[in-house]
């Protein structure tokens, strides 16, 4: 045997399947299952709520790939992802076209109308919905979504109504933990990570 039929049959053995190591309690999975749309807000959920300023004055927003692919995965799941948030800047509205986000309300701190009327468009109601904000201005929709998530760093008051906060922190992950738990409630999740390892 030569040196290059060794490295080829070495490079052809793959790892055997290894199952998903995710797991949530019954409770939380039950939750979560009616599911169909999740609001995002952005600054202190999608970012880690920092504001960076350039010498001209542009704000600038970290944005995390994890966070990314977990929304491709909810849309292929069929479940809407949906942002609803005080802030809007070109960067954001950039960042929000490249994941293909459709039903967005930015500018705005009275958010549970702006909710209400994407629920509207969708012809969803609140108990079809999951949310995921960090301060005061999310209470009112987080009180009223099936499933409420806040990460590790929401305000005290905000993280008290939350069912699930993720172990990753915001703008690093902690999306993606959402995405994932909402995509092994409605059971697509593990066929998914099949399909990808096969």
């Amino acid at each position: 045997m030569t040196a290059s039929d060794s490295t080829s049959s070495s490079s052809e053995q793959a790892l055997p399947y290894l199952p998903p190591v995710l797991n949530h309690s019954p409770e939380l999975l039950l939750r979560a299952q009616a599911v169909k749309v999740v609001f995002f807000d952005i600054d202190g959920v999608m970012t880690d709520g920092s504001l960076y300023y350039t010498e001209a004055g542009e704000t600038l927003k970290r944005f995390h790939v994890f966070d990314g692919y977990g929304i491709k995965l909810l849309k292929q799941a069929g479940i809407t992802p949906a942002v609803v948030s005080g802030g809007d800047i070109p960067t954001l509205r950039k960042r929000l076209e490249v994941l293909g986000i459709r039903h967005i309300r930015l500018g705005t701190e009275d958010k549970r109308p702006a909710v209400q009327s994407i629920l509207d468009e969708l012809g969803l109601g609140w108990h079809e919905a999951a949310a995921m904000g960090d301060d005061w201005p999310d209470a009112p929709v987080l009180r009223r979504v099936a499933l409420a998530c806040a990460p590790q760093t929401a305000h005290p008051e905000v993280l008290r109504l939350a069912h699930f906060v993720p172990t990753r922190p915001a703008g690093n992950g902690a999306i993606r933990e959402v995405c994932d738990l909402l995509l092994v409630a409605s059971g697509v999740y593990a066929k998914m990570w099949q399909n990808l390892s096969a």
